[in-house]
């Protein structure tokens, strides 16, 4: 059976980007419906930080001190080490935002919270358990999209169609969207371990990398981290799972016994395999991608979020005026990609040239050049402007009415 959902907007995707924007532009009086294909929020080893450019966006929609009820932790500045001696690798007390610090939580909190709030607005559905098939298109111009609903395949008409389905997204898949992908040295190995009373203090949220392991405070559990090179996982398992623990206790603060019982076998691993790429075009008539749909980013700075939330701000402003008079065309969808350009290729550029810098082993002692370097206090600063608020700031537009 097939049925017709009228709607100006039809986002794929009801992660940080896609519900922002869905919120964003339903607050302008736009029809939306977002599709999820997924029941709920509730999955682990998601992105949880919350920038402070992020938080001066809530801060600007006035929910602010709603949302910071909600539990998370604060960190003013992030750690890791430099040859083996820990350093101060960002400092955010002195950004000009209201909050001055990277808030950690959970990513389904935060996409609950952002979900509840787009409810209040006229205009706005969420449709879960939507596996998305096709792109619906009528002479040169996508309208639509077919997905299937609790086994019912339905179609969902639309002005405009927003790819928000992250660096696996279908959307651009189906599109046709010309991909450049950069690749990385690196992937990442999540588990869980749970707390114990005489656990060590760590500082709030991240801590790391150290030896290529990562911890953050989950309040009643460690999620840790361990990066190893890029495609070496089938490796490991064949070694063994114990010779694995070993390296991960040599890394870690937990011993290989509290490893081998947190962590009885594969299936407790989870492997994030890294990769930066990005389109080459976002958009096409009746199309666009935003966030890792349109530029998958490292886990380095934990700045995808952030990057996908501003580019939801940045086409809730630019394409809101044009959504609402009917005129929308594919010169307005080219104009987010142009405002998102730059942001974009600095950010995956650094982070490309930091993953590149890593990969090699170092060979010979810190220049006195380098050492100077390190020893400038602007550089933490310097970093936490970057990571903190990104290269181009994104504040949403009072509402349309």
């Amino acid at each position: 059976m097939n049925t017709s959902t009228p709607s100006s907007c039809c986002i794929v995707g009801a992660g940080p980007a896609g519900l922002m924007l869905g919120y964003l532009l339903a607050r302008n009086g736009i029809p939306v419906t977002v599709l999820e294909k997924h029941g709920d929020f509730l999955r682990d080893f998601r992105g949880d930080t919350i920038h402070p450019s992020t938080l001066e966006i809530i801060w600007r929609l006035g929910f602010l001190d709603e949302f910071l009820a909600l539990p998370h932790q604060k960190a003013e500045k992030l750690y890791g080490e430099i040859d083996g001696q820990p350093a101060t690798m960002a400092d955010f007390t002195h950004l000009p935002t209201r909050c001055k610090y990277i808030a950690f939580m959970p990513q389904w909190d935060f996409l609950n919270f952002l979900h509840a709030k787009a409810l209040q607005l006229p205009g706005f559905q969420l449709i879960q358990n939507a596996k998305v098939d096709a792109l619906i298109e009528e002479q040169g111009q996508i309208k639509g999209v077919k997905a299937t609903v609790e086994g019912e395949a339905r179609e969902f008409r639309s002005d405009l169609v927003i790819g928000c389905d992250g660096r696996h997204s279908v959307i651009r898949a189906l599109a046709g969207l010309e991909v450049q992908r950069f690749g990385s040295p690196r992937d990442v190995l999540w588990m869980k371990v749970a707390k114990q009373a005489d656990d060590p203090e760590w500082s709030p949220g991240h801590r790391g990398p150290k030896n290529h392991f990562i911890m953050i405070d989950r309040g009643d559990y460690w999620q840790c981290g361990y990066s190893i090179t890029q495609g070496s996982f089938t490796a490991l398992q064949e070694t063994g799972l114990s010779a694995f623990l070993q390296q991960v206790a040599s890394a870690s603060p937990f011993s290989l016994e509290r490893l081998q019982l947190e962590i009885a076998d594969w299936d407790r691993v989870k492997l994030l395999e890294i990769r930066i790429d990005r389109l080459q075009q976002w958009a096409k008539p009746g199309l666009l991608c935003i966030g890792d749909a349109a530029h998958a980013m490292s886990p380095i700075g934990g700045v995808g979020v952030n990057l996908a939330i501003q580019d939801a701000v940045a086409t809730a402003n630019l394409l809101s005026g044009p959504l609402r008079k009917g005129s929308l065309t594919l010169k307005d969808l080219e104009k987010v990609q142009r405002r998102r350009a730059f942001a974009t290729w600095a950010t995956q550029s650094l982070q490309i040239m930091i993953s590149k810098a890593g990969k090699k082993p170092r060979r010979k002692p810190p220049g006195r050049m380098e050492l100077w370097l390190r020893r400038r206090p602007f550089l933490p600063f310097l970093f936490g402007r970057l990571i903190g608020m990104g290269f181009y700031r994104e504040l949403p537009e009072e509402a349309q009415k």
